[in-house]
């Protein structure tokens, strides 16, 4: 019989008694490096050096309740019968769409009080976004989630994993399809790619977040497919695969409809009209 090591404890530590999970660790870190890159694109555009942190502020929060009420909804049965374990995030059960939807929304309200163009705003924020993703997607592998079908060891040994890796993967008697890697190194792909049009492509407004839209969405459908414990819609259609292909479709079509209709003529780098009058005011007040 082969010997298989101990899985990785979801616990990093207790304070005072109360567990700290790494999948909370994870999505913080994810968010705090998210943000630290937004604020530096930020502030190359002339936006206040805290706006991002305001936005912070408002818009994990939001999205974390966001991403549980969508897990909870398409998990019904369960939660009904098990109230207390609505609030239990720090055992998993985060959708991501779920956190997409609070954000967006957030962003919307948040950019029109502020009196900034929300695309972009989405634009700076859509690498560190995707990036933060990449990140928090190790919180599943911590608890051993979000993971495919069954595999050999041998077949995760071919694709050079470390040990501690495919250990992990040896779930309920067998090994799986790390689904978690494969999403997060999508996710990094995408954020190289997003930070080269944020640096270098002079794009119409919104559509690096649209890619972003894309590009997630795109990867999402094909790696969802492999999963066992995907959210699921009457029992046989995957709902984050359903909402991927909403979502490619959705982005494509108002691409598409801003250029003809010239909706969004102004490009990336343009100033907003609210940071203009800012340097206006400053320059009369001299």
């Amino acid at each position: 019989m082969l010997f298989h090591a101990q899985p990785f404890d979801p616990v990093a530590f207790e304070i005072g008694g109360f567990p700290v999970q790494w999948y909370g660790i994870l999505i913080v870190l994810g968010a705090a490096i998210g943000y630290v890159i937004a604020a530096r694109e930020a502030k190359k555009h002339g936006y206040p050096d805290d706006l991002f942190a305001d936005l912070l502020i408002w818009a994990v929060p939001i999205g974390i309740i966001s991403a549980r009420l969508y897990y909870v909804i398409f998990q019904f049965d369960y939660y009904a019968q098990n109230p207390a374990q609505i609030i239990a995030i720090w055992e998993g059960g985060l959708a991501v769409h779920g956190g997409l939807i609070g954000a967006v929304i957030t962003g919307v309200v948040f950019a029109k009080k502020r009196g900034y163009s929300f695309w972009k705003l989405a634009d700076i924020a859509a690498p560190s976004i995707i990036l933060a993703q990449a990140i928090g997607r190790w919180g599943n592998f911590m608890n051993q989630e979000a993971y495919g079908g069954e595999v050999s060891r041998s077949f995760l040994e071919n694709l050079m994993l470390p040990d501690w890796i495919i250990d992990q993967m040896f779930i309920e008697g067998a090994y799986h399809h790390p689904t978690f890697l494969y999403e997060s190194i999508w996710n990094v792909l995408g954020f190289a790619l997003l930070i080269f049009f944020l640096r270098r492509m002079n794009l119409r407004r919104g559509n690096i977040f649209l890619t972003y839209v894309i590009w997630y969405s795109f990867g999402r459908f094909f790696i969802e497919g492999m999963r066992t414990d995907s959210l699921m819609i009457g029992g046989f259609l995957q709902t984050a695969q359903i909402i991927s292909v909403v979502l490619v479709i959705g982005a494509i079509i108002l691409m598409i409809y801003h250029r003809k209709k010239g909706i969004i003529e102004t490009r990336y780098w343009d100033k907003d009209e609210k940071l203009m009058k800012k340097n206006r005011n400053k320059k009369k007040k001299k």
